[in-house]
């Protein structure tokens, strides 16, 4: 196909699955463009995941030193928390990460094209650029990694609100704040401001946040809200918001008034792909707007393939990327089946304060999909295996905190189908699990693995 395209790959897009995918693709010699607006790295590296790690880790060191120093023999405080100068340190890095991305494409020579990209047919990407010069680019075959934005509710004053981005723009922390949404992105960014303290509220429609969580651990973490002084405001309903004259928003509910310096929306996120003219190319979407994919990424047009956030897959920037290297493997390193397995068990860590970490089924579903266990009547449902104890960091402290772990497993051999954990370290020590779990893992096998004393991930290998 050299010469009859620009390109042999035209990723639209360029965050963690874009890029992962133009430099797979471009190892084994395929001439990859990627289009990009903004900075290289899209929501993860800019407005996501990185940003909020260092902050969530300057939360907690913030914490460690406020409430655990003294039983440590240290005489220090943190009176006086410089949040621009931990802000800067921040952006500094994310930088740092942007050259890296721009000396990879050097590295593999993927061309970076600067623009808004939309399709002009199948095989054809018109780019506007900042200027509004607009350029035509072909391609054999074209990937749309867009990602997802942020969605706002549809009440009077929301616009009075801001999301996760304008979370991450803050240079000065508010004294208080009104956090709605109950999935992680709202949990992580109540509990980083809540831990810098500033008086927080999380607000979720439901009784608790991360419903999709296994229940044990969510009940820990609110219990872990109340010791913090994080209050949690569940089924609620809201209607309005309003600017005071002092200045505060007000969030109208059915709970009544509440009034703060910062309201943002952490309500959910929808795929990007509005002005892209999909629909002019004949790519397909589903109900609410994801790209229709089959196993390949191929969407309904075989060369238009789609990965990440715009997809039927978990959100999550590792699953992004792994889809995407797996495609350049399948297209371009002759592994013609080769794919993302969405059956594969996948590690989730959220960062909230303590973390949370989680593999396979919750209890509900596994008693969903199993039932419980009854040797004669049910030998193939599932058993269940906790521990809860004190973490070694807090045991010699005033401020002790509590980890929880739990073990679900399967039928007559104790197949692990599940497996989660909240508390000091837990973000940690779930990777090496999710592994064995992918291969099958027992409790026996569990049982049969010698422990790291003391440490807290030895609980998972000696539950009774």
């Amino acid at each position: 196909m050299q010469g009859k395209y620009d390109f042999d790959l035209l990723v639209l897009g360029g965050g963690s699955g874009g890029i992962a995918t133009a430099n797979r693709a471009a190892i084994y010699g395929a001439k990859v463009g990627v289009i990009e607006a903004k900075d290289l790295g899209g929501t993860c590296v800019n407005v996501g995941c990185v940003p909020k790690k260092v902050l969530w880790n300057g939360a907690n060191l913030y914490q460690q030193i406020k409430t655990l120093s003294q039983d440590y023999g240290f005489a220090t405080s943190v009176d006086n928390l410089d949040f621009a100068k931990l802000v800067e340190a921040r952006q500094a890095y994310i930088s740092r990460i942007h050259t890296s991305y721009n000396n990879s494409f050097n590295n593999n020579k993927v061309t970076l094209i600067n623009g808004w990209g939309q399709f002009e047919d199948q095989h054809h990407i018109k780019v506007t650029d900042a200027q509004g010069e607009v350029k035509v680019y072909s391609a054999e075959r074209i990937l749309i990694a867009t990602g997802g934005k942020a969605v706002y509710p549809n009440i009077p004053g929301a616009e009075l609100g801001t999301d996760s981005d304008g979370f991450f723009a803050l240079t000065e922390l508010p004294k208080s704040a009104v956090i709605v949404g109950a999935g992680y992105i709202a949990v992580e960014i109540a509990g980083v401001l809540n831990s810098f303290g500033v008086k927080t509220t999380l607000v979720t429609r439901g009784d608790r946040p991360l419903r999709w969580v296994d229940k044990d651990i969510t009940s820990e973490l609110l219990e872990n809200f109340a010791q913090q002084g994080l209050k949690h405001l569940g089924n609620s309903e809201y209607t309005k918001v309003e600017k005071l004259d002092n200045g505060q928003i007000r969030l109208v509910t059915n709970h009544g008034n509440l009034d703060s310096d910062f309201l943002v929306w952490a309500i959910g996120r929808e795929p990007n792909t509005s002005g892209l003219n999909l629909e002019k190319v004949g790519v397909e979407l589903d109900d609410q707007g994801y790209i229709v994919t089959n196993d390949l990424s191929e969407t309904t047009q075989s060369n238009i393939l789609a990965i990440g956030d715009i997809v039927r897959l978990p959100a999550l920037t590792p699953v992004a990327i792994k889809t995407g290297r797996m495609l350049a493997e399948r297209l371009y390193n002759n592994k013609p089946n080769y794919h993302f397995n969405k059956k594969s068990y996948i590690p989730t860590v959220i960062f909230s304060h303590p973390a949370i970490g989680t593999v396979g089924m919750c209890e509900s579903k596994a008693l969903e999909t199993y039932g419980a266990y009854d040797p004669q009547s049910n030998p193939n449902g599932i058993r269940i295996y906790k521990s809860k104890f004190t973490s070694m960091l807090t045991a010699v402290t005033s401020h002790p905190e509590k980890i929880l772990m739990k073990l679900i497993v399967q039928g007559p051999n104790e197949v692990v189908v599940g497996l989660h954990g909240i508390g000091f370290g837990v973000d940690e020590m779930i990777q090496g699990f999710a592994v064995a779990m992918g291969m099958g893992a027992t409790k026996a096998d569990f049982d049969n693995t010698v422990a790291i004393h003391p440490t807290g991930s030895e609980e998972f290998v000696t539950m009774r």
